[in-house]
């Protein structure tokens, strides 16, 4: 009896030591989120020249002026172009990356390997390589100043297509093809399998590519800074810069203030989507 109370203590030690080192990892992941959240609510001179890490005084006017900083438009402009072009780019991918990864997950045909190995190895290949190209023939599209040489190709499998292809392709191996044999003797052609039972049984690592490609959309900043010349077109990326671009002093608590706010998105999505999020990326590849 001793010794399996000696044992329960043990593991009640272990247990705890464990949960504390794993709190404070978290915390130090965390500090510089909780550092910039604090340092929205204090003054130029305190953000930098105070040890200590809470404001003297709650500035909550950094937010109301931080908002209405640029002359003539307000963060809210700002974020409704965000939300427009993520959005866009998240519908276009979803819809382009799961029809080009069913025929190679669930159909056979000349070239499938040859085809699958040059999507793949579009993994392999620096974006940096591809800027100068693609921006000179966006050009000569006329999509200068416009959301389309980001959106649109999100609709053919362009925008992080090869690792959404990728990653449904796993997923979609994983449905047992019993299902498609049974909905072919049911008269179901290609299409009507793909729609009745592929797409219902990837909701996980559909919503897992919907995730990837808002945050990685939202967070862009290259691709907004080359192609959007028109401040009414700035996205919040392309806001925050505009507080570095005064030549006065940078109004700090104010940036901080929507950076926060611009980080609010993506930590609620995830939020509400965690489930799903973490089903498609623990079941992609099983059988």
């Amino acid at each position: 009896m001793a010794n399996l109370n000696a044992q329960k203590k043990k593991k009640a030690i272990l247990a705890l030591v464990k949960h504390l080192c794993l709190i404070a990892f978290a915390v130090g992941m965390l500090y510089p989120v909780i550092w910039m959240f604090l340092s929205s609510f204090q003054k130029n001179d305190e953000i930098f020249n105070v040890a200590a890490i809470f404001p003297r005084r709650w500035m909550f006017e950094n937010y109301v002026n931080g908002w209405k900083s640029v002359p003539d438009h307000t963060f809210g402009t700002f974020f409704r172009n965000s939300f427009f072009l993520s959005f866009s780019i998240v519908a276009g991918t979803v819809i382009s990356a799961s029809l080009t990864a069913y025929p190679f997950a669930r159909l056979k045909f000349r070239g499938q390997k040859i085809l699958f190995s040059l999507v793949i190895a579009t993994l392999l290949l620096p974006g940096q390589i591809l800027l100068i190209p693609r921006y000179l023939l966006f050009v000569k599209f006329g999509w200068g100043d416009s959301y389309l040489p980001m959106n649109v190709p999100a609709f053919f499998a362009q925008a992080h297509g090869a690792f959404s292809i990728y990653l449904l392709i796993q997923f979609m191996r994983g449905i047992p093809k019993e299902l498609d044999e049974a909905a072919l003797v049911d008269g179901c052609g290609y299409f009507a399998q793909f729609f009745r039972i592929i797409i219902p049984n990837c909701k996980p690592a559909l919503f897992t590519v919907g995730i990837f490609s808002f945050i990685w959309s939202w967070d862009d900043f290259l691709n907004h800074l080359i192609y959007l010349n028109s401040i009414g077109k700035f996205t919040v990326s392309l806001a925050l810069r505009m507080f570095t671009d005064n030549s006065a002093q940078i109004p700090w608590g104010q940036m901080f203030a929507m950076s926060i706010l611009s980080i609010a998105p993506c930590a609620a999505i995830f939020a509400c989507a965690q489930r799903y999020f973490v089903e498609g990326i623990a079941t992609t590849g099983l059988k």
